[in-house]
């Protein structure tokens, strides 16, 4: 069966995102500022640069090659409508996914195709039903919870994580949209896998026990 993982970028302080992270307003709170430093460590990558047609160009090594098999592990993506409306201004037309992308919302809408493989799909019905569909979109590769933290959170209520993949960047958001927030009990025991140092964020892999 498919591995289900979450993987995110957190700051010091534990937020996933900034205080007024929209489109609509880039300039509250200095939110893109922010958000580009927590970022810095994968838009620097060579592979991600790649994949989001930024030239040519980045780093390469141990965090490249990181970026790399997180991409080519991930049979489906499964997302929040918050996520996915960011991401629907930003993203190049051949989104950086290429595989289906689960997105969980009361929106009623048609499949969204997009040129290079991903296909994003409106779920109505719930958690439980996007990781159903997920999996048998996935087949024998891996589901990705990409976000945002409530969505994170809700899997993790459902007790279906496996894996957590966090890379812990060396700033501080003050306020925004924490992770580890609205949790249930009993809550999913995880072991520290791996821990790999990069100049801009630490990467810490944690599996379920």
């Amino acid at each position: 069966m498919s591995t289900v993982f979450v993987n995110i970028a957190l700051s010091l302080d534990g937020y996933m995102a900034p205080e007024g992270m929209t489109m609509e307003d880039p300039g509250y709170k200095n939110w893109g500022e922010k958000w580009g430093k927590l970022m810095a460590w994968l838009l620097n990558q060579q592979y991600m640069r790649e994949k989001l047609n930024f030239g040519p160009g980045g780093e390469t090594g141990p965090v490249n090659d990181m970026v790399r098999h997180t991409f080519e592990r991930t049979g489906a993506n499964i997302m929040g409508k918050r996520m996915f409306d960011q991401g629907e201004v930003s993203w190049p037309e051949e989104a950086p996914f290429h595989t289906p992308v689960y997105v969980l919302t009361h929106e009623k809408r048609d499949p969204w195709v997009r040129p290079g493989g991903t296909t994003f799909y409106f779920i109505n019905e719930g958690p439980e039903h996007a990781l159903a569909l997920a999996r048998e979109a996935a087949k024998s590769r891996d589901i990705r919870i990409s976000g945002g933290a409530d969505v994170i959170q809700q899997y993790l209520n459902l007790g279906v994580v496996d894996e957590l993949e966090i890379a812990l960047a060396p700033v501080f958001f003050g306020s925004g949209r924490r992770l580890f927030e609205n949790l249930s009990e009993p809550r999913t025991q995880f072991h520290i896998d791996t821990v790999l140092d990069g100049p801009n964020a630490t990467h810490l892999r944690y599996v379920r026990q």
